[in-house]
């Protein structure tokens, strides 16, 4: 006869696939929390708290484990150059030296009686260097795989490429238009995606598993994993037609009671929305495992959620933090490990035996070092000032399987396709303009000059990394540019569009970049080409902060029509800006807004850092 225990366990072991949980939580009302804030507040956080650490305060036995946790790799198979090679000033990234990393701190627990469970936080793909992106991320998957990533929420990157492409990539098959690229399959990802609030619109069901339940010793370990509510307006709409996303804080909380239904007390948050540390004249430059002046939209998110959630998993803003915030009736260990695969977040954890509920939970950031250390607290350099890589801390079996992408992709990648004078960065003034920003909006307008564009518009989410003249991808010359340095800045393969406005509709455009206007919830200053100036004053009212908009000099006319160039990503309505649908007689350039890129690099002398005085911020 089974013992009545082990029943229940197997039971809990199906919910992983989400057919039980799902007819039982559709007998389940949603409950709604207390009205967030207007503003975010601000949490509370003692200076030296770092790691964070919570104890619960619970007596008796107690089974111990390990979390593993990153959040945001985009597919940083290689490791980050120019100004992103390095968090504070320790070069770290790269998939091989995160494999090691991993191994290396499973050893550690394991040494203690530690079972480590490897969790993710979402946009593991999309937004990723050619090396994965020319694949359709199938490296990443394979890498992650390879890794020994377990389970892992998704992120609004993981619909870059449509709700029907994220299935794909769960469950492997070759992809419909370009097939299996690398001759041997994809097998998807062994590694669970939760997405319980993307919903299906027809079924009114998570288009993939809510939850997940794993084992530490015989005590259950429940996962809820989702992105962030906001997805809409910062994808593609076209590729997710069919899904809503819900509320996270509701959807977290519907979930988690069910798991607590099935005696599941000990429960993690993995959710793809994230704050920020900020500095203070203290604290000038947090510290990886920090908590200084935090902020953000997931402080209001922990506020509101049930206390069996003593871990929250972070991600989106690639930053950095370790933090203990206020839940619903207790207090969260919260977490962010950057981006980019360059930190690990090491969390030890205890669960009471007799309550089934986390005992103590500490997290502290891990940096994943991939430099060769000069024995004076710095790290070597070769001659043009890029970090020596060392050899001896790569992961051998990852770096096999990431150096077959890197040999299929090197004769595209390594191509030299034009020349830059000097850096350019996509870091923004107070103006909220940058020099990157005007060259590529600038390079799409020179690409659309067939559509008689006159004005060109780029998001400033949409640009992903720097140009660093000194970077050497492929072997090239200071100051030249490979396609694959130009792919990693613009990775998104969108179309670029020319559409007809009226002045009076382009003013509303560029109102939009506003909360308050026009639905518009984040503030975004689109990037704009040559001969396009304005100011906008903070102060003024929504839909009023615009003026002084001119073209070359001449005032806009609010009556009379002007050819715009966006992406299709904007033209669609991305980023909240809805206005950017109302243009008419839309037509399509060849190629991607990469192609644009390229050819501008590659049109004459060495391009130079746009301007970035474009527009002015009196106010």
């Amino acid at each position: 006869m089974d013992h009545p225990r082990r029943r229940g366990w197997a039971v809990l072991r199906h919910l992983a696939v989400p057919a039980l949980a799902l007819a039982v939580v559709a007998t389940l009302p949603m409950t709604r929390p207390e009205q967030a804030p207007a503003s975010t507040p601000v949490a509370k956080y003692l200076p030296g708290m770092a790691p964070a650490s919570v104890s619960y305060g619970l007596s008796g036995k107690t089974v111990k484990g390990q979390f593993l946790s990153y959040n945001d790799f985009h597919g940083a198979i290689d490791p980050p150059g120019g100004s992103g090679a390095a968090v504070n000033g320790t070069p770290a990234g790269g998939v091989e030296y995160l494999a090691t990393y991993l191994k290396k701190l499973r050893a550690e627990a394991a040494a203690e009686g530690r079972k480590t469970l490897t969790v993710g936080a979402g946009d593991l793909i999309g937004g990723t260097p050619l090396v994965s992106a020319a694949f359709h991320d199938e490296p990443t998957i394979e890498l992650m795989n390879e890794v020994g990533l377990q389970v892992s929420s998704v992120g609004n990157h993981e619909f870059d490429e449509g709700v029907d492409e994220l299935i794909r990539m769960q469950r492997g098959g070759c992809h419909p238009t370009d097939g299996c690229q690398d001759g041997d399959g994809f097998k998807g990802a062994k590694f669970t995606y939760l997405a319980a609030n993307t919903i299906n619109k027809k079924t009114g069901l998570p288009i993939l598993p809510p939850i997940d339940i794993k084992f530490v010793n015989g005590t259950p370990v429940g996962f809820v994993g989702l992105t962030l509510e906001g997805t809409p307006g910062i994808v593609n709409p076209a590729g997710i037609k069919t899904v809503r996303f819900a509320n996270e804080v509701e959807t977290a909380n519907k979930w988690g009671n069910v798991l607590k239904l099935f005696g599941v007390k000990a429960q993690v948050l993995l959710v793809h929305q994230g704050g920020q540390q900020n500095v203070s004249e203290q604290v000038p430059v947090p510290g990886v495992s920090d908590c200084n002046a935090f902020a953000g939209p997931i402080v209001p998110i922990v506020a509101g959620l049930n206390p069996e959630f003593s871990l929250v998993v972070s991600g989106h803003t690639h930053r950095f933090y370790s933090c203990t915030l206020p839940n619903s009736q207790g207090t969260s260990v919260v977490t962010s490990a950057g981006s980019n695969g360059q930190l690990i977040t090491d969390i030890d954890y205890a669960i009471n035996q007799r309550t089934g509920r986390f005992a103590e939970v500490t997290a502290k950031n891990v940096v994943v070092e991939n430099g060769v250390s000069d024995g004076k607290g710095g790290w070597l350099r070769d001659a043009a000032g890029v970090f020596l890589k060392n050899p001896a801390t790569v992961d051998a079996k990852a770096k096999k399987v990431a150096d077959k992408y890197r040999t299929a992709v090197a004769p595209i990648a390594n191509k030299v396709v034009g020349s830059i004078a000097a850096d350019i960065t996509r870091t923004a003034g107070a103006n909220g303009e940058s020099p990157l920003g005007d060259v590529i909006a600038d390079a799409q307008l020179a690409w659309t000059t067939a559509s008689n564009a006159q004005i060109a518009l780029m998001n400033p989410g949409g640009i992903r990394a720097d140009f660093d003249a000194e970077q050497s991808s492929g072997g090239e010359a200071n100051g030249q540019v490979t396609y694959g340095e130009a792919f990693t800045v613009q990775p998104f393969n969108n179309l670029v569009v020319t559409q007809t406005f009226t002045g009076a509709q382009l003013k509303n455009v560029l109102e939009q970049q506003f909360v308050g206007f026009g639905g518009q919830t984040t503030q975004r200053i689109l990037q704009v080409s040559a001969g396009l100036t304005y100011s906008w004053n903070s102060t003024a009212p929504a839909g009023s902060k615009v003026t002084a908009l001119a073209l070359n000099g001449t005032p806009i006319d609010p009556a009379a029509n002007y050819q715009v160039t966006t992406n299709d990503f904007l033209a669609n309505g991305g980023d909240g800006f809805t206005n950017l649908t109302l243009g008419t007689g839309r037509t399509t350039a060849p190629g991607f807004d990469v192609d644009a890129l390229v050819g501008y690099l590659g049109a004459g002398a060495p391009v130079v850092p746009g301007p970035a005085n474009r527009i002015t911020k009196i106010g």
